[in-house]
């Protein structure tokens, strides 16, 4: 077993020791009543004052409004004095500041209360637009592949880190309170090392390192919708397509398993599966496509996620996951075995074994399946009031119990001046340590 390996496990074996220690503390401090439906969560009202408080650091605006002028020169429009963030998979870190920065009457609901103090609060929000800066080093060529222009991401994200160094909140808990947005798994490549003991927000845990993400630590948070919401009702009789599937064809690492789908599904009948690389055009026909169908194919791509999935649900098209490896938004209140069907991808691209298992499922169980995501919905709409931003707040609170242990332990270490191995996977990984196999 290689060196990788043994810190691989090791880290599992970590995270879910953690992961225990923290569902104990959760669930004995939020046990919902018996009476509580399964889709609703409990959050703290505006008026009440043990709402979490949360700094907002006020950046130098060339890591947010900068980042969107940018954006839109790279792509050759150059009056950006009135555009705003572009429509975008990536955009929660757009719908998270915007969230912080409105006027705390227009914040029911909201589990977390903005401070302008920074020794009152909690945690520390950065509001870099991680992701973004990293689709504006990039231009998307027709073939759908992406090449750099001028290193702004790179000098973007050194700058940010210097800046959070200097500050005494950060280096007081080693950034461990501070929540910073990666949701691009592109993003913040360069200073991963550097910002690892955070709270990262992202859409994709698999695409980044396992040293430097924990799901003890870390938020999963859905993708931007890019398709239309379905504003119809449940039922199939407008659901002529038993399979929906548009987009890039050949995709690299576990994305592969699209290709062998293709070969199995384009000659089925009652299937459309076309290749389709992002456009307006391929948006309008995805949207269409989706009303019209039953089920919806999510294989994975060069992620295990995509917003794809989001936008299944907002059509009411039951998904259809063919993804071993992916990671979902708040598993701790959506049972997505409700709202969507998993297929081991092994299974999955043998001939005809999809589409006989998908015709096999009755009328009454799809209606079921349309009912559930109906009411979940409301949690993958970033301009619902009560959709995902508090949601993703909520996720962010319940790592407070973990962030206040691990400052406190470091707080002791430090005072001892004792070096002894670190096996917090969540995440300082400074000593290698191996552990003894069996």
């Amino acid at each position: 077993m290689n060196k990788e390996r043994k810190a691989w496990l090791q880290n599992q074996n970590i995270t879910a020791v953690l992961f225990f220690v923290l569902f104990i503390y959760v669930f004995f401090h939020t046990i919902p009543s018996a009476s509580t439906p399964s889709h609703t969560v409990s959050v703290p009202s505006s008026s009440n004052p043990s709402r979490v408080k949360i700094y907002l650091y006020p950046l130098p605006r060339k890591f947010t409004n900068g980042v969107v002028e940018r954006y839109w020169r790279a792509r050759g429009i150059f009056d950006v004095a009135n555009l705003k963030y572009p429509s975008h998979q990536h955009s929660a870190e757009w719908h998270l500041l915007l969230d912080l920065t409105r006027d705390e009457r227009d914040r029911v609901g909201s589990p977390v209360m903005r401070v302008s103090n920074p020794e009152e609060a909690d945690l520390f929000y950065v509001p870099f637009f991680s992701s973004l800066s990293w689709v504006a080093s990039k231009i998307r060529s027709l073939n759908g592949s992406v090449r750099s222009t001028k290193p702004w991401d790179a000098e973007a994200q050194e700058e940010l880190v210097a800046w959070l160094e200097e500050k005494e909140h950060w280096r007081r808990s080693q950034g461990r309170d501070h929540v910073v947005m990666c949701q691009n798994p592109n993003a913040l490549w360069r200073v991963k090392d550097r910002i690892k003991n955070a709270v990262w927000v992202v859409s994709d845990s698999r695409r980044v390192r396992p040293h430097h993400l924990s799901l003890a630590k870390d938020v999963v948070v859905p993708y931007s919708h890019r398709v239309s919401t379905y504003h119809g009702g449940i039922g199939v009789e407008k659901r002529k397509t038993l399979l929906f599937f548009v987009g890039n064809r050949y995709r690299p690492g576990v994305g592969k398993v699209r290709e062998l789908l293709f070969q199995t599904l384009e000659n089925e009948e009652d299937v459309i599966i076309k290749y389709g690389a992002p456009s307006r055009n391929n948006q309008l026909l995805a949207s269409q496509g989706m009303h019209s169908s039953k089920f919806c194919l999510h294989p994975a791509g060069s992620t295990p996620a995509s917003c794809r999935l989001f936008d299944a649900i907002h059509s009411l098209c039951i998904p259809v996951i063919v993804s071993d490896n992916i990671e979902l938004p708040f598993e701790d209140v959506i049972d997505y075995r409700k709202i969507a069907i998993f297929v081991q991808s092994t299974y999955a691209v043998k001939q005809g074994f999809l589409v006989m298992m998908l015709r096999n499922v009755t009328t009454e169980r799809i209606l079921e399946y349309q009912r559930e995501l109906k009411l979940v919905r409301r949690y993958f709409d970033y301009k619902d009031r009560n959709g995902p931003v508090n949601e993703i707040w909520r996720q962010v609170l319940q790592k407070l119990p973990l962030i206040k242990l691990m400052i406190n332990r470091d707080k002791r270490l430090a005072m001892m001046h004792v070096i002894e191995p670190d096996y917090s996977c969540i995440c300082s990984n400074k000593t290698g340590v191996t552990m003894a196999t069996v």
